[in-house]
């Protein structure tokens, strides 16, 4: 890839701003909360991620950010496979599980599951499940950034989505009160 000559400097613009400005700056991007699964060979993972999104429909394609230094990051790339898992406004207690450090069968103890095409877990009540298998990858800084194509889509019965912003848990959706 060629890089735009007017972004040479681009690097050393970044290197100004600090991590924890950049942290307080994204906090301030409301996100959807989603639990992402794997399961495979390096056995059960999970972990609770806003940095996913749409990357194309033709073929069905999600990112999704993990950071190497996580703990199921190991797993997730044994297995390659995994489902994104977008919560509900009922699941924060659920996303807090996974996005510590409980151990593993209390996180999918939590909830009721369901195994996907993939085999990853697929959360019974999710608003909406993307199973998915792992196709590319690349490192960018902490993180691997995976390309994953969505083998398959669960919906729910239309809850209201737990969105994350400004450090905390919001409802967005028909009815939904933050």
């Amino acid at each position: 890839m060629t890089l735009n000559p007017s972004f040479a400097n681009a690097e050393i613009v970044a290197d100004a701003i600090s991590p924890q400005i950049f942290r307080d700056a994204m906090s301030k991007m409301g996100a959807a909360v989603n639990i992402v699964t794997s399961d495979g060979p390096a056995g059960k993972a999970g972990f609770a991620a806003t940095a996913v999104c749409s990357v194309t429909d033709t073929p069905p394609t999600l990112l999704v950010c993990l950071n190497r230094s996580a703990s199921v990051f190991n797993a997730v790339m044994e297995n390659q496979a995994l489902c994104v898992n977008v919560l509900s406004s009922a699941h924060d207690r659920l996303s807090n599980l996974f996005g510590g450090k409980t151990p593993v069968e209390e996180r999918f103890a939590a909830a009721s599951w369901h195994r996907g095409i993939s085999g990853a877990p697929v959360l019974d009540d999710a608003v909406v499940s993307f199973d998915c298998m792992v196709t590319d990858g690349m490192d960018v800084g902490t993180h691997r950034v995976l390309f994953c194509s969505v083998l398959s889509v669960s919906e729910g019965e239309g809850a209201d989505a737990l969105i994350y912003f400004k450090r905390g848990y919001h409802s967005v959706g028909v009815g939904a009160a933050s």
